[in-house]
């Protein structure tokens, strides 16, 4: 077991047994001119392979559920799983996949009904979704209260890494945080100043550090009722390093590089290179670096230079290096840098939550599960 949470080789002998398995398939669809659709990216699937395999060698009948997208609890065409499973039959011949969670209410809403009928027939559980371990939905935290239950090899993984980092890093260690919204990462920024030896704020969310600093920020995306809140993290005892130049647009719309004041009218869009240059050093001289959320509006190609000069730093470095998925780990992906990274989170919520509070209802739901103890 890992922190008390079961694993594979606690289900004991799963020879003949059939065994759900609730993965993280909501992976990017484009559709084409026929109307047909097409994933463009497999990496969820494939990473759920190695939990789908060692339970098919040792004789389970494997039944994977998962969502996609946000079909609002009823039945939606275009989020039908048939273009995932026409690849998961591809990759893992014969294991089953069940409809998309979300066309039953039931399912964000915890039902226990939804639940009973999901196990009808399933003798374990095996829950490897470590991007949808934050949410108390139904095929989360229904299953364990009835059947043995594990963690499959990805969210054993997840888990491993990120309570490693929140509970035991190797010093010095940064956090380099993006995004666009403070508020949606306070907990987080709170729960590593406790651990951390530094924190790196870009994105958006660092005008809104740079408006309590006292500076003029311009045009820029900010949070006004988060400026207080913003001085009081400021004051920790923690270094809180902010971009001294953004690279954005002035009040006419051209391209434009300033210092730490912007203009009226002006729109920051990215960190400045002098910004990225300084972030770089810092990232080089941790031994444990963790990033979540880009410097700046990177798909834009005249914005990207500081995601790009942070994610090469991360590649280079020699520090363990965790990136917390999401717009991050697209930014990795886009740059070519993703396999140069110790581990690539797949879950951004879910990592910043375990990360703030230490556990997950998808893990609690597992210590609770009737194997365990």
């Amino acid at each position: 077991m890992i922190d008390g949470l079961p694993t594979l080789e606690d289900l004991g002998d799963v020879d003949g047994r059939r065994v759900l398995v609730r993965t993280d398939f909501n992976v990017p669809l484009e559709t084409l001119a026929d109307g047909s659709r097409r994933i463009t990216d497999d990496f969820r699937i494939r990473a759920a392979l190695p939990t789908i395999q060692w339970l098919t060698e040792r004789g389970a009948e494997v039944v994977c559920a998962s969502h996609l997208g946000r079909p609002k609890g009823a039945p939606d065409t275009r989020y039908s799983m048939e273009p995932v499973a026409a690849r998961l039959r591809e990759l893992a011949p014969g294991v089953e996949l069940l409809e998309n969670l979300r066309f039953d209410a039931g399912e964000e809403g915890d039902s226990g009904d939804f639940v009973t009928r999901l196990v009808s027939g399933i003798d374990m559980y095996v829950d490897d979704a470590f991007g949808a371990a934050h949410r108390a939905h139904a095929s989360i935290v229904g299953p364990p209260r009835t059947l043995p239950s594990a963690m499959g090899r990805l969210l054993a993984r997840e888990v491993e890494v990120l309570l490693e980092l929140r509970n035991h890093p190797k010093h010095p260690f940064v956090a380099v945080l993006g995004g666009s919204k403070i508020s949606d990462k306070l907990g987080v920024v709170e729960a590593l100043l406790e651990v951390v030896d530094g924190l790196v704020i870009g994105g958006a969310m660092c005008f809104t550090f740079l408006a309590a600093r006292g500076y003029p920020i311009g045009d820029s995306l900010f949070e006004p009722d988060q400026v207080d809140t913003c001085r009081r993290l400021l004051e920790s005892s923690k270094p809180i390093h902010l971009p001294e130049d953004i690279t954005g647009v002035d009040a006419d719309g051209a391209y434009a590089t300033f210092g730490r004041r912007l203009p009226p009218g002006a729109k920051g869009f990215d960190i400045g290179p002098g910004s990225a240059a300084a972030f770089s050093d810092i990232i080089m001289d941790a031994r444990t670096v963790f990033w979540n959320g880009p410097m700046g509006m990177f798909e834009d190609e005249r914005f990207a230079k500081g995601t790009r000069t942070v994610a090469e730093s991360m590649a280079e470095t020699k520090a363990f290096t965790v990136v917390g998925g999401g717009d991050s780990a697209a930014a990795l992906a886009q740059f070519g840098l993703d396999d140069r990274i110790d581990h690539v989170s797949t879950g951004g919520g879910a990592s910043l939550e375990l990360l703030e509070l230490g556990d997950l209802p998808g893990l609690a739901a597992l210590r609770k599960a009737p194997n365990v103890g």
